[in-house]
């Protein structure tokens, strides 16, 4: 299929009839009860503990996930949720993961909180989305989540009751043996009610709900943002959104036959909406292998013989996680394979290629946002794929390339490859709503119709939209703006080089510098200043090239492998500040650099001389844009 029957499939598909029309289905938990009435006894979703391709797998039909999430939410109905209540959960990915989701959906609001966080951030969370109801695991060995809950809860009184769900059903003696007598032992400081999931699950009635769910299109999910630009705000997403994630699934992909191998967490909506979603509209089956996914032990060495284990149909990774798995053999048949799924990041083009020659099969990179309720556009699958690119807006989606004042008011509309900020109106985006919090959503939108991503990007002639970079990643040296895309495909097309993060480090002079954080693939041998001579050759744009670049044994990322930047920034500020205080003879380092929410990343200083002054710091750091403080201890 050639491109221009692409656009003209989308502009028919998108005249045929409205988007509200697509589905008959109100709600999420309307949705399951259709797709569990067309698919009962087949298989929807299975897990399995540990990785190995022979280990116990736990797998719910449509029935019986149907059944589980009915409890579930009379069980949270109960606990005195109601639909404007919220439903958090702090869990890996699993089975009841799922049934926790749609069950929250379904009696109140759902809100997932990264388990990677820290207590304090946790809680913050908590706080701000009010939840009375969190969700968590059982104290078990090797996960610390139940003692975050706990800390958390306890700086978080909203909180009412904590439901723990408990792994331990899905070990095989003799370990489900020896585990109740190594469980870690938590501290309880909190006042919540402690409530246990299968317990509480089996006095709930199955067959229907003990409540009338609302079938107006209402806030049924809150997600924290997972970027990389600092302070997360927290994004209200409706039904009618979910459900579009799973119609463009159905509509695009998936197959009520097919298996999808989703070793994403399920805190981030690329794997709860356009994966699960698309499974729960069409009647696909989806495959969670261990509680932490990718990051679970054994799961790269053992991920192809999974594949051949499930016959998965569809694979989804990130670009960190298509590196590791290039380091290992495919030593399975994955003859079943379709295609992949690639998100959260632009996909390094000779890792393109490497994976695509390696497994033989289609990867599709897409391209979503968390205040877009996830889905905007996809490589067409039957069509031409443009390495790098991001496909092509789907139905019902209308990308545009602007220039934007501060209050939204378009100042330019961009012209074919011209750069300016990717705008959304999508069934996703919500004007006006995008955050719980309204002061959020001021200029945020685009002559107030076009969600600004925040993203810069370009669309070419054929339509297919690229991203170059992040609008507030941009490097400032002295007024001149700089790309950081431009200096990360250089360093990328080295061959022993595996992710890149450029930022600005921090100058006296110029404002920013560009630098460079590298992470090598394994066993490579290439020096800081081979790279640096590789960058000269390679960053065609002179002010654009790293004036300090350092390799790091692994970037710093988020939990769906994108590069974590604000930790790159802290680094720099760190080792420039010191290096200035050093060099001035002033007795007195950073210590930290944290996050405020007006001033953002701010030095903290301590002094090992008492006799240091304020003002000796300030005539050494004042000539830097970015603030300092003393350290609390100061």
């Amino acid at each position: 299929m050639v491109l221009s029957q692409v656009l003209a499939e989308k502009a028919a598909v998108e005249k045929e009839m409205p988007v509200k029309d697509r589905w008959t289905a109100n709600t999420v938990f309307q949705l399951l009860s259709q797709t569990a009435a067309n698919h009962g006894a087949t298989p929807a979703l299975s897990f399995q503990l540990k990785s190995g391709p022979k280990d116990k797998a736990e797998t719910h039909s449509w029935n019986d996930l149907k059944r589980r999430t009915t409890q579930a939410a009379n069980l949270f109905h109960s606990l005195g949720i109601g639909e404007n209540d919220v439903v958090a959960f702090l869990l890996p990915s699993m089975n009841e993961t799922v049934i926790t989701i749609m069950a929250g959906m379904t009696a109140g609001i759902v809100s997932p909180i990264n388990p990677l966080l820290e207590d304090d951030h946790i809680a913050a969370l908590l706080r701000q989305t009010k939840a009375k109801v969190l969700v968590t695991l059982k104290p078990f060995p090797k996960t610390d989540l139940a003692q975050k809950a706990a800390a958390a809860a306890a700086m978080a009184p909203n909180v009412e009751t904590i439901v723990e769900i408990d792994l331990l059903r899905h070990l095989n003696p003799p370990l489900s043996w020896i585990v109740p007598f190594i469980r870690p032992k938590v501290p309880s400081t909190h006042s919540a009610r402690m409530v246990d999931f299968e317990t509480a699950l089996a006095a709930q009635n199955g067959d229907k709900l003990n409540f009338a769910e609302s079938e107006d299109d209402r806030f049924c999910a809150y997600f924290h943002t997972g970027g990389t630009t600092g302070m997360p705000k927290i994004a209200q997403h409706r039904h009618s959104g979910i459900i579009y994630n799973g119609w463009c699934g159905d509509h695009m992909l998936y197959q009520p036959e097919d298996i999808v191998l989703c070793p994403l967490p399920l805190f981030h909506v690329f794997a709860a909406y356009p994966i699960w979603l698309g499974c729960l509209y069409s009647g696909a089956q989806m495959v969670l292998p261990t509680p932490a996914g990718y990051r679970g032990d054994g799961v790269f060495d053992n991920f192809w013989k999974l594949v051949e284990r499930w016959k998965a149909s569809f694979l989804v990774t990130v670009p960190t996680a298509a590196a590791a798995l290039m380091q290992r053999p495919v030593d399975a048949d994955i003859s079943t394979l379709k295609s992949a799924f690639c998100g959260s990041a632009a996909l390094p083009v000779e890792l393109f290629k490497q994976f695509q020659a390696t497994t033989k099969v289609n990867i599709l990179e897409g391209y979503g946002m968390t205040e877009a309720t996830c889905v905007v556009s996809c490589n067409p699958p039957d069509a031409e794929k443009k390495i790098g690119s991001v496909g092509v807006a789907l139905p019902y989606t209308d990308v545009r390339i602007l220039h934007c004042d501060a209050q939204g008011n378009v100042t330019h509309e961009c012209g074919v490859d011209e750069v300016g900020e990717i705008c959304i109106s999508s069934p996703g985006v919500m004007v006006g709503e995008t955050y719980t919090d309204d002061s959020k959503n001021i200029g945020l939108y685009a002559d107030g119709k076009y969600l600004r991503s925040g993203d810069l990007g370009r669309i070419d002639s054929d339509g297919y939209i690229w991203i170059t970079g992040r609008a507030k990643d941009l490097i400032i040296r002295g007024g001149h703006n700089i790309d950081p895309a431009v200096i990360e495909e250089a360093l990328a097309g080295h061959p022993e080089v595996c992710f890149v993060g450029a930022i600005g480090q921090p100058d006296a002079k110029t404002g920013e510098m560009p630098c460079a954080y590298v992470e090598l693939i394994d066993g490579a041998t290439v020096t800081v200043d081979a790279l640096m001579t590789y960058a000269k050759e390679h960053v065609h744009e002179r002010a654009a090239q790293p004036k300090y670049l350092e390799i790091v044994d692994e970037l710093p990322k988020t939990a769906v492998g994108k590069v974590f930047k604000p930790d790159l920034r802290r680094m720099a500020i760190t080792r420039i500040f010191n290096q200035a205080l050093d060099a001035a003879g002033v007795k007195a380092q950073v210590t930290a650099v944290t996050e405020d929410k007006k001033l953002g990343l701010v030095a903290e200083v301590t002094r090992s001389d008492p006799t240091i002054t304020e003002d000796a710091v300030t005539d050494v750091l004042g000539d830097f844009i970015r603030p300092w403080r003393w350290a609390a201890e100061q």
